[in-house]
């Protein structure tokens, strides 16, 4: 545990990318314990241990052992920011520091599953009594099942790569699928020549940059190829030894959650890799977020849902053929090869291939991007033709270009302060519009402002609050801020009706009165319009 701990305050020191490698690299290097490396990769690439005990708890015990009052804690934690940093800070010095090694202490957490209140109580305040204030805080984060270090999975597979190595493409391969520490070793992980041979096992996933800059200084336009940026779920269709497998871009199995794509397991050639968006379709057109967000979280998928909420498989790209890894092909072969693929098979009313645009200048590729809204799509793809399929988000090769964020202005109502870094300041709001004379609150955003903004919104809410309700407060209706979201639609959760996708701030509105602001009469026409 001290050497993760001492891994974690060198990365916490530093915002620059090569010294969190060198951090990582040299950690993975100096460790023996393989089990402690598989471990931290775990951790890294997001496998943390399930939660085991509840936050209110750790709460009263950390108060009771640190002989305060809770609500001091509270308070504090309202400052810090962190629950799992506030314990470790208010409690008192260890009686005496453990040498147990990582592994050892996440077998304490799991453990604690088993245990009632009491033993939970009696375990983690041995655990406390042992640790430094570094050790204790990691314990805590892991504890709480929320162990997040600021530190990317990309970053790790390059940290790896320098300790082991190991080509980074390679193991970043070999980090992908359902694995976790208790059902592999780092040997067989890391080293093993069979490393790969998961028939389930999915690629990294290739991701845009937002195009920033003007379309047309990506130069020539026969050297790109364009589609639509499709509005669904990002994923991987793999076929191997006549099983199928679905994988969604945060690594989730998700198979049994799509039946309409069982077919493809004897439709589809073994050793079939596809990549697309898991897309809600019917009648030849997509059918927009608002349908397949219906389908998100259900563990069970019944006859209606699947009549109300039809998917396919738009297909991107082809990234494995009769069981070849052809990711390293240009982009214009992978798509010659994927067409073929479709058209040899008959997967029809399953996958469909993402229609190209057809277009021979940049401004005719303005135009079709402002058709995006009407086709349910985000905007365009614009992939350089000769690419190879490259993994993470690069630039210069795959781009972006999303459509203008729907825009509406409202009325700033709740006040509540942020986390880490910005716990200080008051950085998530709550927002309202117009309904007669009384404002309706229908959306919270909190971000889009800068921290010169964050601070002097922090002041003015400070000296305007009308009523606290622990760590929100209700402002004075005052200020106005233009609110983007990318998409709209109805709500019985909310007083207003309706729910946005992706809200932030574009800028406050500091020039018009509150009165200007929109009405709920403007949303519910948004709604209908766009919904």
């Amino acid at each position: 545990m001290r050497h993760f701990a001492e891994m974690f305050r060198n990365l916490d020191r530093t915002t620059k990318t090569n010294d969190k490698v060198a951090a990582l690299a040299e950690y993975f290097t100096v460790v023996e314990d393989e089990r402690d490396k598989l471990w931290t990769i775990a951790l890294l690439s997001h496998r943390r241990p399930k939660r085991t005990v509840n936050s209110k708890l750790l709460r009263a015990w950390a108060a009771e052992y640190a002989d305060i009052e809770t609500w001091i804690l509270e308070e504090s934690y309202h400052v810090v920011g962190d629950l799992a940093e506030t314990i470790a800070l208010v409690l008192p010095p260890p009686d005496r520091l453990s040498d147990r090694k990582l592994t050892e202490w996440i077998e304490v957490v799991e453990s604690l599953a088993k245990l009632d209140e009491e033993g939970k109580r009696a375990a983690v305040l041995d655990v406390w009594k042992v640790l430094d204030y570094t050790e204790r805080y990691l314990f805590n984060k892991l504890i709480t099942g929320n162990f997040r270090v600021g530190v990317s999975q990309k970053l790790m597979t390059r940290a790896l790569s320098k300790a082991t190595g190991i080509e980074e493409t390679n193991l970043a391969h070999r980090l992908m699928g359902n694995w976790t520490p208790n059902d592999t070793t780092y040997a067989d992980l890391i080293h093993s020549e069979s490393a790969t041979d998961d028939i389930s096992r999915p690629y990294p996933f290739y991701l845009a940059y937002q195009l920033e800059q003007e379309p047309g200084e990506l130069g020539a336009p026969d050297e790109w190829q364009a589609e639509h940026k499709w509005d669904g779920i990002r994923g991987q269709v793999i076929v191997r030894d006549d099983e199928l497998f679905v994988w969604s871009r945060g690594e989730e199995l998700v198979t049994d959650k799509y039946p309409e794509y069982e077919p493809l397991a004897r439709l589809l050639p073994n050793g079939t890799v596809i990549d697309g968006e898991i897309l809600p379709f019917r009648d030849g057109l997509p059918l927009g977020f608002n349908v397949l967000q219906t389908r998100i979280g259900r563990k069970k998928v019944s006859k209606k849902l699947l009549q109300d909420a039809p998917i396919i498989l738009m297909a991107y790209d082809l990234l494995e053929i009769e069981g070849e890894d052809i990711r390293p092909r240009p982009m214009s072969e992978r798509r010659e090869l994927l067409e073929k693929l479709l058209r040899e098979n008959d997967t029809e009313g399953i996958v469909e291939i993402s229609p190209v645009v057809k277009w021979s200048n940049w401004e005719d590729l303005a135009t079709e991007r402002g058709t995006a809204r009407e086709k349910h799509s985000e905007g365009l793809m614009i992939k350089r033709k000769n690419s190879p399929y490259r993994q993470g988000r690069k630039k210069g090769d795959w781009w972006k270009w999303k459509i203008e964020p729907l825009t509406i202005d409202a009325v700033m109502m709740y006040a509540q302060r942020g986390h880490g870094r910005r716990a200080n300041l008051f950085t998530d709001f709550t927002f309202g519009v117009w309904d007669g004379d009384k404002l309706v609150p229908f959306t919270k955003a909190y971000s889009g402002l800068t921290d010169k903004e964050f601070n002097r919104i922090t002041a003015w809410v400070r000296k305007n609050t009308v009523e606290s309700f622990g760590p929100v407060r209700s402002v004075k209706p005052h200020h106005v801020f233009e609110i983007g979201f990318e998409g709209i639609r109805k709500s019985t959760r909310h007083k207003s009706g309706v729910a946005l996708r992706f809200p932030r701030m574009l800028r406050w509105r500091e020039d018009k009165p509150m009165e200007e602001a929109n009405t709920k009469v403007d949303l519910l026409a948004m709604l209908e319009t766009y919904g």
